[in-house]
This record gives structure tokens, sequence and C-alpha cells, in this order.
């Protein structure tokens, strides 16, 4: 206590002499370690990180089995065939975009996400039981509209003009090429003679 008052007490001075050292290292080395874990966290390319992706897969694949069970206590949900395409987690893995799509047109998209909202506290609490997650993530539900893009690619693709640009090589070389200026001793044809009226 004398120590912290500013008097010199021999043995206590030295004790104190001999942690600032080990303190600031340890401070030091706990710092870098922030730093590189605050690194990893933050995502240098645009892309999702792999724990987001192995994170999305596994609710992805325990929201697919809990549907295709039944075990939701909603009678229009289960009578739909529902498939899950996707799962897209945030950085932070609190906030989970579902995209959905009803099978055998039994159901429009929008009822599909309709009936799985108004359950989704229900499907998060059998997902989160089924899982090893430290957070439940909030499930959010969305259409699925890939297979919409892919049949508009389609038609892009089969359209004549589309086709015939694909089939053309990239960089056509041809055969005479033209310069860029005409010669000079050659008059220019767009250019009127001045001598001409």
């Amino acid at each position: 206590m004398t120590a912290s008052l500013g008097m010199f007490v021999p043995g206590v001075a030295q004790a104190n002499a001999r942690q600032k050292p080990a303190d600031a290292v340890a401070g030091a080395a706990k710092s870098d370690y922030i730093a590189q874990m605050a690194q990893k966290r933050i995502s240098s390319g645009s892309g999702p990180s792999q724990r987001q992706l192995r994170v999305g897969e596994m609710i992805r694949r325990t929201l697919s089995d809990l549907l295709s069970r039944g075990e939701i206590h909603d009678p229009v949900l289960n009578a739909m065939s529902i498939t899950v395409g996707e799962v897209a987690v945030s950085p932070d893995l609190k906030v989970a975009t579902v995209y959905v799509t009803p099978l055998m047109g039994e159901a429009t998209p929008a009822e599909a996400v309709a009936a799985l909202a108004r359950n989704k506290h229900q499907i998060r609490m059998r997902v989160t039981a089924e899982m090893t997650l430290r957070w439940s993530p909030e499930l959010r539900f969305r259409a699925d509209e890939t297979y919409d893009r892919l049949e508009e690619s389609r038609r892009l693709f089969a359209d004549p003009k589309v086709a015939r640009d694909v089939a053309a090589p990239d960089h056509p070389e041809p055969d005479h090429p033209e310069p860029d200026h005409p010669e000079p001793d050659q008059p220019d044809p767009d250019r009127s003679d001045p001598g001409e009226v």
C-alpha cells in the first residue's frame, strides 16, 4: 500500500519493476493478436468468408430436412414442397437470408415466403436446436429468382443477334488492314477538291 503512495519499499518496487515489462510485452502481444484477428475477420475479398459459406450450408441442410419432415405445425406450410436453394449469412453470423422456391406449382413464391415468415420463430428454434452455433441467426425468407434469371439467360442466348455475336471471334483480323490516315499523295474521298465549285 505504501508503494502506491510513492514511498520506496525495496521488495515491492522491484516486484513492480519486474511485472511492468512482462505486462507490457503481454499487452503488446495481445494487441498484435487482436489486430491479426480483426484483419482475419475483415474479408479482403468481395465474397463471403469460408465460415459464412459453411454456416449457410449447415442452415440450408438443416432447414431442408426440417421442411421435408413436416415438423412445423402449420398445415399450409406442410402442404407445400419447398426447396431451399441458398442461405446467405451476414459477416457476424447473426442474420441468415434464406432463398426458397416452391415446387410443382403448388404455391407461388410469395405464398411460400409468407408461410415461412409466419412460422419463422418456430423454424428458428428448430434449426438452432439441431445446430451448434453460438448465436441463433435471425432467418429472413426471400423468393429464389435464380431459375428465373437462368431462363432469361437462355432466352437471350437463343436470340439470333446474340448467337451471332457469341460465335464471332473476339478480335477479327482483317485481310487488308486499312490505314488510319490516307496516303499523302492520294486524295481524301470525303473532302471535296478546293478547286471544285
